[in-house]
């Protein structure tokens, strides 16, 4: 999923910090650093923070939990 969110990210051409700030607009308290972990798979993703980053990538959570359903 880590991998899958670095690519949507930069298909959509977000930047680690934008994704943070319209993650804090839905009201998510995360920041660039924590967005580096997660895609990093060094932070685990919250279920709230899962829905939030579908909703901004325009994306189901089955899209971004594909390598689960494999």
């Amino acid at each position: 999923m880590t991998n899958r969110i670095a690519e949507l990210r930069k298909e959509r051409k977000l930047s680690q910090e934008a994704l943070a700030a319209q993650m804090q607009l839905l009201g998510v308290d995360i920041n660039q650093r924590l967005i580096s972990k997660i895609e990093r798979n060094e932070r685990f993703v919250k279920d709230y923070e899962l829905a939030c980053l579908c909703r901004i990538l325009n994306v189901t959570e089955q899209d971004l939990l594909a390598d689960f359903y494999a």
